[in-house]
C-alpha cells in the first residue's frame, strides 16, 4: 500500500513537475528581416506582390503602418541589435573605411563595448541564439556574429553582394566574405541566397529543438536588396509593369488607402526631379525599366515563399505556437544604382552583362533605382538613405504567443530601436548597466509589450522624442513634428520643420509659421549631436 501511494505521489509530483515546466517556458523568437524592401511591397499593405505567408502572419497578428528605421542597412542593424543609438552602438556611418569619422567614438563601424547585443544577453539567459543572412555591423572575428553572442551563425559581412556566388560588389571588395561560426568560410557558389540562408536556420533551429533550449532566430536575408536575381520559377511578373512606376505610385497610393495603411486623405509628394516621366522614355527604355521591376517583384515573392518554409518548419516541429515572430524592413525601398555609377560602377560592369535577355541572371547586376523605389515608397517623400519618411517608415509585423491575433492594422509610433527592448521583455531579460566591468549605455527604445498587452495605447508618451545622423543627414522629432536635413554639407539653417500628421509627404516647412517649436526642435537637435558626438567634416579652405 505504501509503495501504491508512493508511486502515486511521485506521479503527482511529477505532472506538477512538468507544468510548472510548461508554465515557466520561454517563448522562442524568430526575427525576420528584409533587406530594402519597400513600404508599399507586401500584400497587406496593398501590393500586387503575392506574398501569402508573410500575409498569412500578418492576419494572425499586427500591422504596423508608423514603424521607423534608419536611412540605412547597417544602422539599421546596430539600433535592432542594441536598442539604442547607432552611433553609441558603434555604426555612426554606414561604411567608416576613409571616411572623414574613421576611427572616432561613434564610428568604429562594429558593435562598441557601450552597449550589449541582444543575442548576448539570450544566450546568456539560457537562450540557443542562430543567424543566416546579412551581418553588417563588423568584419573582423572579434565582431563577428559569434562574438556578439550568436551560438550558431553563418553571414554575409558586407552589405550587399550576388545571390549566388561571392562576387563582391567593389573594386576595394571584389569578393565577398562571409563567415560560420566565427571563421571565414567560402560561400556555396550556385546556392540562391534566401533558400539557402533559410535551410541553415532551419538547421541551427533543429539543433536548438534537440537541446530542449529556446531560441532566438535571426533570419537577416539579403533580399530584395539589389542586385535583383532570381530564380526562374519565380519570375512570373512579366508584363505587371508596363504601365510604368508613375502609374504604379499612383496605384500603391490608392491601395494602401484600401488596405487601411494610410489615412484616405494622403496625397502623393512630387516625382524627384531628375526621374524622367515615365512617358518621356523610349520603347526600349520602358522595356528595360519594367523588367527591372518584374524582377524586384519575383524577389519579393521567393523571399515570402521560405518565410512560408520557415514558419510551416516551426509548426512541423511543435514550435509554431511557443514563437513570437517579428517582420520587418531595414530601410525604406532602395534608389542606389551603382552598376550605372560613373566610377563606383566601372568594376561592376567588368564582372557583370545587363543587356536585357540576361537580366535576373547570376551574371547581370540589375538594380531599380528611385524611379521605381519612389513607387515603393508611396505616399512618402524619398527613399532609403535619406531622414524623410520615405527613407525609413518600414513594414514590420508582429505575430504569435501573446500577441493579439486579429490582423489589426496599429498607427502607433514606434522605432526600430524598441524591438531590443521588447524581445528581452518578452524572455523576461533585463538589460544590465554594467557587462563584463565595462559600463554599457541604457537602452534608449523603450518595451512595446506594455502597448502589446493592452495595458497601454501606445509605445511612447507625449514627451518622448528622438534624434539620428548619418551621413550628415538628421533629424529630431517629437510627437507629430520633425525637424530634417538633407542637404549636404550639414548646416542647422537648413533644418526644415514638418508636421507628419497632417503632411506625411514632408512638403510643407513651417519652421517660419511655428518659431518657438522650431528652436524647441533644434535645441534637441543640439542636445542629441553633443550626446553622441556627432562628427562633421571640417570645412575645406577656399
Amino acid at each position: 500500500m505504501k509503495l501504491i501511494l508512493l508511486s502515486t505521489a511521485l506521479v503527482i509530483m511529477s505532472l506538477f513537475s512538468c507544468e510548472s515546466k510548461k508554465e515557466i517556458q520561454k517563448p522562442n523568437i524568430l526575427l525576420i528581416v528584409a533587406d530594402d524592401l519597400g513600404y508599399a511591397d507586401l500584400g497587406v499593405y496593398g501590393s500586387d506582390i503575392e506574398t501569402p505567408n508573410i500575409d498569412a502572419l500578418a492576419r494572425k497578428g499586427l500591422i504596423f503602418t508608423q514603424f521607423h528605421t534608419a536611412v540605412m542597412c547597417a544602422p539599421s542593424r546596430a539600433m535592432l541589435l542594441t536598442g539604442n543609438d547607432n552611433h553609441v552602438a558603434g555604426i555612426g556611418m554606414q561604411s567608416p573605411r576613409g571616411s572623414y569619422a574613421d576611427g572616432m567614438v561613434g564610428y568604429e563601424g562594429y558593435l562598441s563595448d557601450r552597449v550589449v547585443p541582444l543575442p548576448q544577453l539570450l544566450k546568456d539567459a539560457g537562450y540557443f541564439t542562430c543567424t543566416a543572412g546579412k551581418w553588417h555591423v563588423g568584419e573582423g572575428a572579434e565582431h563577428s556574429p559569434k562574438a556578439k553572442g550568436f551560438t550558431r551563425s553563418f553571414n554575409l559581412l558586407f552589405g550587399g553582394g550576388n545571390h549566388y556566388n561571392s562576387i563582391g560588389l567593389f573594386a576595394s571588395d571584389s569578393v565577398s566574405q562571409y563567415r560560420e561560426d566565427g571563421e571565414l568560410v567560402e560561400y556555396p557558389e550556385g546556392n540562391y541566397s534566401t533558400e539557402f540562408y533559410t535551410n541553415k536556420l532551419m538547421q541551427y533551429i533543429a539543433e536548438a529543438n534537440g537541446q530542449a533550449k529556446p531560441f532566438f532566430a535571426f533570419a537577416a536575408y539579403t533580399s530584395p536588396h539589389w542586385p535583383l536575381q532570381s530564380p526562374k520559377e519565380f519570375d512570373k511578373y512579366k508584363g505587371r509593369y508596363d504601365m510604368g512606376y508613375d502609374s504604379l505610385r499612383v496605384l500603391r497610393l490608392a491601395s494602401l488607402k484600401k488596405a487601411g495603411i494610410i489615412p484616405q486623405e494622403s496625397t502623393l509628394p512630387p516625382r524627384l526631379d531628375f526621374i524622367k516621366p515615365w512617358d518621356t522614355l523610349t520603347e526600349d527604355e520602358k522595356k528595360i525599366e519594367s523588367r527591372k521591376m518584374e524582377l524586384y517583384a519575383a524577389m519579393v515573392d521567393n523571399l515570402d515563399h521560405h518565410v512560408g518554409r520557415l514558419v510551416q518548419f516551426l509548426k512541423d516541429k511543435g514550435l509554431y505556437e511557443n514563437t513570437i515572430i517579428v517582420f520587418l524592413s531595414d530601410n525604406g525601398a532602395a534608389a542606389e544604382d551603382f552598376f550605372n555609377h560613373p566610377s563606383r560602377g566601372e568594376f561592376l560592369r567588368s564582372k557583370y552583362d545587363n543587356s536585357y535577355a540576361n537580366m535576373g541572371s547570376p551574371t547581370s547586376f540589375v538594380s531599380y533605382g528611385p524611379q521605381w523605389a519612389q513607387a515603393g515608397a508611396a505616399p512618402f517623400n524619398r527613399h532609403k538613405g535619406f531622414p524623410t519618411e520615405g527613407g525609413i517608415t518600414a513594414p514590420m509585423i508582429i505575430h504569435g504567443k501573446d500577441i493579439p491575433e486579429n490582423g489589426s492594422v496599429s498607427n502607433v509610433y514606434c522605432t526600430i530601436m524598441d524591438l531590443a527592448p521588447t524581445l528581452l521583455d518578452v524572455a523576461g531579460i533585463q538589460y544590465p548597466g554594467q557587462y563584463q566591468s565595462e559600463t554599457i549605455r541604457p537602452m534608449k527604445g523603450e518595451t512595446m509589450m506594455p502597448f502589446l498587452s493592452g495595458k497601454q495605447a501606445t509605445v511612447h508618451d507625449e514627451n518622448y522624442w528622438v534624434g539620428f545622423e548619418h551621413r550628415q543627414y538628421a533629424y529630431v522629432r517629437k510627437g507629430d513634428w520633425k525637424i530634417v536635413n538633407i542637404q549636404i554639407p550639414f548646416d542647422e539653417k537648413n533644418l526644415a520643420l514638418y508636421n507628419l500628421k497632417q503632411d506625411p509627404g514632408e512638403t510643407r516647412d513651417l519652421a517660419g509659421e511655428h518659431i518657438e517649436l522650431y528652436r524647441e526642435l533644434v535645441s534637441l537637435w543640439k542636445q542629441y549631436a553633443e550626446e553622441v558626438q556627432v562628427v562633421f567634416p571640417k570645412p575645406q579652405p577656399n
